[in-house]
Formats: C-alpha cells, sequence, structure tokens
C-alpha cells in the first residue's frame, strides 16, 4: 500500500524564503503506528526523493499530533527566477506514492 492509503493529510509549504517543510497526518493511532513500525519514512528516502544531502533533512516524529514532519532547504529561494511553486503547496505530490512495506 502507499502513504496515500494511510494518511489523512500530506501537504508542504514554504518555512521562509529558504526551506521547505513536508507535514504527513493520519487520523487514527492504528495508520500512524504502522507507517512508523515500518521505517519507510525516513531522512534517507526523503533525501533520495527530493534530490538533497542526507544531512540535510530534519525529520520528526510527533506522536502525539500522529504526524511525521521532514524540512529540507528550497532548491531555489522562494520568489527567485526558476521557483515554479511560490508557496511549496505543490511539493508533497510524490510522497504519495511512497510504498509502505
Amino acid at each position: 500500500m502507499r502513504l496515500s492509503d494511510y494518511a489523512a493529510m500530506v501537504r508542504s509549504k514554504n518555512a521562509g524564503p529558504f526551506v521547505l517543510t513536508f507535514d504527513i497526518l493520519f487520523s487514527d493511532e492504528a495508520s500512524y503506528e504502522r507507517v512508523k513500525r515500518s521505517g519507510a519514512l525516513n531522512a534517507d528516502m526523503f533525501a533520495r526523493l527530493y534530490q538533497t544531502e542526507s544531512a540535510k533533512v530534519r525529520f520528526f516524529e510527533c506522536d502525539r499530533a500522529r504526524a511525521f514532519k521532514f524540512s529540507i532547504p528550497h532548491p531555489t529561494t522562494q520568489g527567485a527566477l526558476g521557483c515554479a511553486d511560490l508557496h511549496g503547496g505543490q511539493q508533497f505530490i510524490p510522497l504519495l506514492d511512497v510504498e509502505i512495506p
């Protein structure tokens, strides 16, 4: 199954002009724990998916909120020439297809 089958919300947004942040939220404890136990979401996977260095990925598991949060450097400065997503709101799409073993 894919992450989109478990998560209630997957979103991305700018966290200032130099950082993109991603939130993955779950509506129930069972789905959150299933994804967490799988180990599929981690800094290395995220770095590969978004073509950045693993050391630059900030990854948080938020048990009380049943959520994961990732932050990475923005590939371009927000609003710079070549920035195709001014608000960072479309960057979450590749996450939807992440396989959860």
